[in-house]
């Protein structure tokens, strides 16, 4: 599987670079111009790739890989990180969920809760959701002042940069939908008896704040896509070309850490496996 040039991917966002995510596409084909059957059979090849590359990671021991999701709510975080990661090593990987925080989170700095769950050597880490939501929800909700969440995006940057430093390489991905898709979505969770579990009336309250999501995610993917921990936003109204595109990043991510198995100290061939 060749090798794809991750710094000039089409939906990489650019340190310095601004961003309107109300001109990015929702929908594209450009990457992948294949038809959704073609498309999960393609999906197929990379969960395999995906599967060999994290055996290698986990067995050289030496890397950190911290995977980042945002997206409006059904944006696809819980689908994406199933599919393609669901070939990996339990061993090796785990999923860590922030929600509203507690009272114990809330007694400690913001970046507090995120620290504690970053990966340790040959382990990867999904964060769905993730500190973003301390520069995003708080700021359209009004739960603090510009005074306080405007300095957060100088602290994420540094402590992503420190985590660069110390050997993490990190990914995050913006899952863009678009408004209309949201409301098919979320329709489908009412009219579906199996998924009403999944509709959250609040969603609708955030629905209705949708272009002050849209102006603060933008904000920060522009203030905190660096070279050490890129921002991609992935046009995510298609599921199926969604995960090809999360998962051709990832895969060009793990080639490009030109990793090799472990040697050994001894000669497999003067092993004798008695009966």
């Amino acid at each position: 599987m060749s090798l794809i040039d991750l710094s000039t991917h089409p939906f990489r966002i650019h340190p310095g670079a601004t961003l309107d995510l109300g001109a990015f596409p929702t929908r594209d084909e450009s990457l992948f111009p294949l038809e959704k059957d073609e498309g999960k059979e393609r999906m197929e090849e990379f969960e395999d790739r995906i599967d060999e590359l994290q055996t290698l990671f986990y067995a050289e021991g030496k890397h950190r890989l911290l995977v980042v999701f945002q997206a409006m709510d059904t944006g696809g975080k819980d689908g994406t990180i199933r599919k393609v990661f669901e070939k990996m090593d339990p061993q090796g990987v785990r999923v860590a969920s922030f929600k509203r925080p507690n009272s114990a989170e809330l007694a400690h700095d913001f970046l507090w809760r995120v620290h504690r769950q970053v990966p340790g050597d040959g382990e990867v880490v999904i964060f769905n959701r993730s500190h973003y939501e301390d520069v995003v929800a708080v700021r359209v909700r009004e739960i603090f002042p510009e005074s306080v969440w405007s300095k957060r995006f100088k602290h994420i940057v540094d402590f992503e940069q420190m985590l660069a430093d110390e050997g993490t390489t990190i990914l995050k991905f913006f899952l863009h939908i678009s408004k209309d898709e949201q409301k098919e979505r979320l329709q489908a969770r009412l009219d579906e008896p199996e998924k009403n579990w999944k509709f959250n009336p609040g969603d609708l309250d955030d629905r209705a704040l949708w272009p002050r999501y849209m102006e603060a995610y933008g904000d920060a993917i522009a203030r905190t896509s660096s070279a050490h921990a890129p921002w991609y936003v992935i046009p995510a109204d298609r599921k199926w070309y969604r995960n090809l595109l999360v998962a051709q990043i990832l895969i060009a991510t793990l080639e490009g850490l030109e990793m090799q198995y472990p040697s050994v100290d001894f000669d497999p061939d003067e092993i004798v496996i008695g009966d």
